[in-house]
């Protein structure tokens, strides 16, 4: 008989807890997200879903009156901060990976002017037509129409010239 009686108390347990998540989750929210840092947000969700735990561990508790109740909720809410902070600030404050890797700066310009010179002898080893075409289309930000009308040549021979120009592109820099 003690059985069927705590599993009807926890079902109104359950029921209550919703109630109580419903009436005080986002004032609950707001409290803490106020109280911490506004970078905080997902401490603060964490710290009401800490609060709702605490509330239905001991729910007999939880005050029913709604302002009570509240009062009760937000004493919970503002210890439980109080205890984030402190163990946030007994720890040693953790540093990304970021600030551990040596600076590469200097290598990665070296590469970047590199890369820079390979490509330009690589487009000055293109055709005259098939450096027109890549640089109306990609530099001047042209359609293939556009191209063919301004060049008085085909479309179909402004998607070649570029397809080809890209292929022999590509074929320079990847060998190098």
């Amino acid at each position: 008989m003690t059985t069927v009686t705590s599993v009807v108390s926890r079902e109104n347990a359950d029921t209550r807890l919703r109630q109580i998540q419903r009436d005080n989750g986002a004032a609950l929210l707001h409290f803490l997200q106020g109280l911490l840092s506004s970078t905080a947000v997902h401490t603060a969700e964490d710290l009401v879903q800490e609060t709702l735990l605490r509330a239905w561990r001991n729910i007999d508790s939880v005050p029913v009156e709604p302002e009570s109740q509240r009062r009760w909720l937000f004493t919970v809410a503002r210890r439980l901060a109080i205890d984030a902070y402190r163990k946030r600030q007994s720890r040693p404050a953790e540093v990304g990976l970021t600030g551990t890797e040596p600076a590469t700066v200097a290598s990665e310009a070296a590469e970047t002017v590199i890369a820079l010179l390979a490509l330009r002898q690589a487009v000055n080893e293109l055709s005259t037509a098939h450096r027109s075409v890549l640089r109306e289309l990609h530099f001047e930000g042209r359609t293939f129409d556009q191209v063919a009308a301004r060049l008085g040549v085909p479309i179909g021979t402004v998607k070649s010239r570029a397809h080809y120009a890209m292929r022999q592109l590509r074929d320079e820099l990847t060998v190098r």
